[in-house]
Formats: C-alpha cells, structure tokens, sequence
C-alpha cells in the first residue's frame, strides 16, 4: 500500500531483554513477542481517540513493518521507562512501543542493538496445548532470533485479523495462548499450499523479499 510523501512509515518497535548472565530461551521469546503485539493491537490506547491510536492506524494501514532491538542493564531499564507495555513470559520479558516513524526513534531505543540477538532453547519444547494459536516457522529459511521474533509477531497480527469477532474475544480473554514451533518439511508443504495466513517478508534484513517466514494456525479446540 502507498502512501503520501508527507506521511512518514512506521515501525513497531520491540525490545527484548537479553541479560548476560541470564538470557532468556528462543521459543519463549518468540512466544513472548508475539503475545505482546497483540496486546499493543488490543491496548484501549491503540483504539479509538485513545493516545497511541492515530499512530497504530498510519502503520497498519502501511506495511506492518517491525524492528526487534535487545538491552540489557541500564538500557533495558531507561527503555522501560519510554511509554509501552512488558509482556512477560517463562524467562523473556519483551517491551512493545507504539509505532514510531522509521526517522524518529526515541534516542533512548535508536541507540540499541539489532544485531546480535542470538538465543538458545535449553530443553525439549512441550507438545502445543489446546486453545494455543500455532505460530509455524519456516524450516529452511535461518533466521536471527530477532528476525523470527518480528516474523512470528507479524504471523500473530495476521492471525488476529482473520478470526471472527467471536474468536478473538475468547483468545483475547484467554490471554493470547500461543506455540511457536518450526515445522518439518512435510507439514510446510501442507501449511503453504493452505488458506492459514501466510508471513512474506518485505526482504529488508537478512532474507530475500517474498521469503515465506510463518504460517499462522488457529487455536486448537479442546475436546
């Protein structure tokens, strides 16, 4: 979608924190930053006449387009002070900002790192739950962490956008529980060739644009 030349492009920034001595794990952080875009998507800020919703719209009606940094020590805790929400998870704790124009970051989130966000799971992933929305990863497309974790928020967003009212509001009300997993070759084929919503990536970092990054699969009904 185009816009004017007088109307800047936004990004959705989030920030993971990534202490040296305890890093969070991978899937837990990917899990974590999914959830905390749809809470900033469901925010009564981001809504209505609320303070961040002009902000919201002008980016979601552009490229949902978002920017993974990490901090730690000081610089998680000057970020933490910038209005946003923490959404915690087992281990990771990744702080959403409303969207800023891609020239206009605060100084305090402008000087943190892209590069670098590299994390480990240390354990076997449990089976996915019922009512957790499954978040599929490429298998054969490597990625940085941060990379996944922008890919799998803009997997959760696409996901949000297709449910029904009705769905959403359970979801929502059930916290947003989610999987993130990689998906063997076989099962991609089928989740490719399917109506789920599908991520391709713009190919402004790491990877080629048009690259499948996830497919978004609708909470499991239990039994």
């Amino acid at each position: 979608m185009s816009s004017s030349n007088d109307t800047p492009e936004f990004a959705l920034p989030l920030v993971v924190r990534v202490e040296k001595t305890e890093p969070p794990a991978r899937t837990d952080a990917l899990e974590t930053a999914a959830r905390a875009v749809l809470v900033m998507l469901c925010d009564d800020r981001s809504l209505g006449e609320g303070e961040w919703a002009r902000a919201m719209r002008d980016w979601q009606d552009a490229r949902i387009r978002k920017v993974v940094r990490r901090a730690r020590g000081a610089e998680w805790r000057k970020a933490s002070r910038l209005p946003g929400i923490t959404v915690t998870g087992k281990t990771a704790e990744v702080r959403v900002f409303p969207p800023v124009p891609l020239d206009g970051w605060p100084k305090e989130l402008a000087k943190l790192q892209v590069s670098g966000t590299e994390l480990d799971d240390t354990g076997e992933l449990p089976p996915p739950a019922p009512g957790q929305a499954l978040l599929w990863l490429n298998p054969d497309l490597p990625m940085s962490t941060g990379k996944e974790m922008a890919q799998v928020g803009h997997g959760a967003q696409l996901l949000w956008w297709a449910m029904t009212d009705a769905d959403r509001k359970a979801w929502r009300e059930a916290g947003f529980p989610l999987a993130v997993r990689t998906a063997d070759p076989a099962r991609w084929a089928r989740l490719t060739t399917s109506d789920l919503p599908l991520v391709r990536d713009a190919g402004f970092t790491e990877i080629a644009p048009g690259s499948c990054t996830v497919v978004s699969d609708f909470p499991v009904r239990g039994d």
